[in-house]
């Protein structure tokens, strides 16, 4: 069953932020994983913090927790949480 992992993002610092966008993508192609959408949020009803938000597709769950808990992904953990204010959510 596909699985989808939900990311909400607030900005903190556009370089680092920058810098993890450009290291990450590699990360998801080892357990096929790609970039559905992103983009700024529009709010159509109740309370959501961020002010954008990523959907990650994988095939299955096990390939979403293998990428997120991966040594690729785990070393952009620092640059991530220095360039932005996140929520990870998997779903699926």
């Amino acid at each position: 069953m596909t699985a989808y992992i939900i990311v909400g993002l607030t900005p903190k610092d556009t370089e680092k932020l920058q810098q993890y966008g450009a290291n990450v993508a590699s990360t998801l192609a080892k357990y096929s994983g790609e970039v559905l959408v992103k983009g700024p949020v529009e709010q159509l009803h109740g309370k959501f913090e961020h002010k954008a938000q990523v959907i990650l597709m994988f095939p299955t769950r096990e390939h979403a927790h293998n990428w997120y808990r991966s040594e690729e992904y785990q070393e952009l953990i620092s640059t991530r949480d220095q360039g932005m204010d996140s929520q990870f959510q998997l779903i699926g």
